[in-house]
């Protein structure tokens, strides 16, 4: 979504060309595939783990936090993999995604008129907030020591549940249909 914005914003005359289907089919493609490859190494590691203890969840969903303290083996391995895998995967597209709103800021900026510009930010102003909402939320979940993992239940409920509510609200605020409707609703009462 970034890079759409991005395209919109900074090469409006060209978004058709650059964005045609074929790039929205590898971009889904690839993130389809990434979500479904990523958690291969995960399950591979989690399946050596040998719970000594209670084989009692305290979480909300069986997540890799909450097995890694359940198991009484070394959980090393998965937490390098975690690492690794949540840099690549979180980090590396957090920083394309704020490469890409630098470039847009700077574009946005560029533009003389007040309206114009208030358009091109209050397009990004939703995307920016899901992106906010999710990062800080994942990483606060999963790229920390092992040792600190005991307040799981709140960030992974931020990315599990807030996120997905707030996205359709988010992005329907946008929609000036619904604003109006709101605002009769609002003006009837």
């Amino acid at each position: 979504m970034a890079y759409d914005r991005y395209v919109a914003i900074c090469h409006p005359l060209r978004y058709m060309t650059i964005m045609n289907n074929s790039v929205c089919i590898r971009l889904a493609a690839a993130c389809w595939v990434m979500g479904l490859i990523e958690p291969i190494g995960h399950t591979i590691e989690i399946s050596k783990f040998s719970f000594c203890e209670s084989h009692t969840i305290n979480h909300f969903f069986c997540d890799i936090a909450v097995l890694m303290k359940l198991s009484c083996s070394s959980t090393l391995p998965i937490e390098l993999l975690t690492y690794i895998m949540g840099t690549l995967l979180t980090v590396m597209p957090f920083i394309l995604i704020i490469t890409s709103y630098i470039n847009i800021i700077s574009s946005i900026l560029k533009i003389q008129s007040v309206t114009g510009r208030r358009k091109a930010f209050s397009t990004c102003a939703s995307h920016l907030t899901v992106v906010f909402v999710v990062y800080v939320s994942v990483v606060a979940t999963y790229l920390r020591p092992a040792s600190t993992f005991s307040n799981t239940k709140i960030s992974s409920l931020a990315y599990i549940a807030v996120s997905p509510v707030c996205n359709p609200v988010i992005y329907s605020l946008k929609n000036t249909e619904l604003i109006k409707a709101l605002r009769k609703n609002k003006n009837s009462s």
